[in-house]
């Protein structure tokens, strides 16, 4: 059973959220698939977890840049593919409680982000680097280890059946706990990966038909995502921009693009990969002009901040979405082509073209002519004159000064507006 339609268009009106990677990976500091990475063992990565203790963590803060940026809605992973989990589970020590925090971290971000009147995800892993049962594979951190892959894939060594019970377990206590929560967000399904001969992971593993049931008996309002190799509520394109709408059998389905902001989902100390603010506000916009939604993470660092970078470009994101919020709430595609480096959105009899690169003078909309009430650069309300190119040249040319008939032409300014995009509002007829 999907989820409801008013969860969906719940999804569709917020349109843009914050992803939170965090958990011990934060210590080292160098990606959250680090373990993997550098094929570390459990006494290796041991003492991440005997000296995580972030104690300048205040979800308050985080929240407030959330909401302060323009985000509405947040999604934190509860459980990383390294087995840590950010609450009190009573399933695992593996667990916040048992590190120097000493204490469910995820109890505090719920409620901070709620008070801001963000709504709530949670991310989490079907894979698991930790536990004792979960079956090595391709993604396992020692896979490429003979003599450990030997014995670990030893007839009776692992069992699927008691991992699977855990997932389970794990997320009827994450959506019994905190009240209502808005989105599922599982990561992720591999059945066709394999290596030394072990199979991937997919539906039959997770018995993602059970699973995808439990969580709608739990929460019958929650969208859970695609990742469980088993139809869910909105697909997620992972650190691309899809060239258009994506599709299912032909036809378009909700999404949501989740990306960086320099390449790491965890907090990563050197990497210096930072997208620039207007680069991801042309991001944002993209997507929601192929009705989806940007889900922008942040990687908080070991002691439990934001990093200051992080805090910066959100910041100037909030400067832009402070303004011109209202092409990106509740907007979505338009039936109408935008001109070349440009993106439209719509809501409603509301047109608005955004502008990734600043015209000379003049920027030519085709088909508007007759549907133009009113024009206005956005972020001002300055009005943007504008007129009909309805008729043939003197020379009976079926354009004028190459623009088709049935266009608008609008007139801006020479100075390009001190905006990360500038966006014109259009009223229709």
């Amino acid at each position: 059973m999907p989820a409801p339609q008013a969860s969906i268009d719940k999804l569709r009106e917020r349109r843009f959220g914050l992803f939170v990677h965090w958990g011990l990976y934060s210590l080292p500091a160098r990606h959250e698939w680090v373990k993997k990475r550098e094929q570390m063992t459990d006494e290796q990565y041991q003492p991440y977890f005997d000296h995580f203790d972030p104690d300048l963590y205040d979800p308050r803060e985080w929240a407030k840049a959330a909401r302060g940026a323009g985000m509405k809605y947040a999604v934190i992973t509860t459980k990383h593919h390294e087995g840590f989990c950010l609450w009190d589970s009573d399933l695992t020590d593996y667990k916040a409680t048992n590190t120097p925090a000493g204490r469910d971290l995820l109890r505090p971000f719920v409620d901070s982000f709620r008070a801001e009147g963000l709504g709530i995800g949670f991310y989490h892993s079907l894979i698991d680097w930790h536990h004792p049962h979960y079956p090595v594979d391709i993604m396992h951190p020692r896979v490429d280890d003979e003599e450990f892959r030997a014995r670990e894939t030893a007839p009776g060594k692992r069992d699927m059946a008691i991992y699977r019970e855990y997932l389970h377990g794990q997320v009827r206590e994450l959506l019994t706990r905190y009240g209502e929560i808005d989105v599922m967000w599982f990561d992720f399904s591999y059945p066709k990966r394999e290596a030394y001969g072990l199979p991937g992971k997919g539906r039959d593993d997770w018995d993602s038909e059970a699973l995808v049931k439990l969580v709608r008996s739990l929460q019958p309002n929650i969208l859970i995502n695609n990742r469980l190799d088993y139809p869910g509520d909105f697909t997620t394109p992972e650190q691309f921009q899809p060239h258009s709408p994506p599709t299912i059998d032909g036809q378009e389905v909700p999404w949501e693009a989740c990306q960086t902001l320099n390449g790491s989902w965890g907090y990563d100390r050197d990497n210096l990969d930072w997208k620039s603010p207007d680069l991801l506000v042309r991001m944002l916009v993209d997507s929601v002009s192929k009705d989806g939604n940007l889900l922008l993470n942040v990687g908080p660092t070991g002691r439990g901040e934001f990093d200051e970078r992080a805090l910066a470009t959100l910041a100037e994101i909030g400067r832009w979405t402070r303004r011109h919020g209202r092409s990106i709430y509740g907007a979505g595609k338009s039936e109408f082509e935008a001109p070349v480096d440009a993106r439209y959105t719509q809501r409603g009899d509301r047109l608005y073209l955004h502008l990734f690169a600043w015209p000379f003078r003049h920027v030519h909309l085709p088909g508007l002519a007759g549907r133009v009430k009113y024009a206005q650069l956005l972020h001002d309300a300055s009005e943007v004159r504008w007129r009909e190119i309805t008729d043939s040249d003197d020379d009976g040319n079926t354009t004028v000064r190459g623009v088709p008939p049935g266009s608008v032409t609008l007139e801006l300014p020479i100075q390009r507006p001190n905006e990360l995009v500038p966006v014109v509002e259009i009223f229709l007829a």
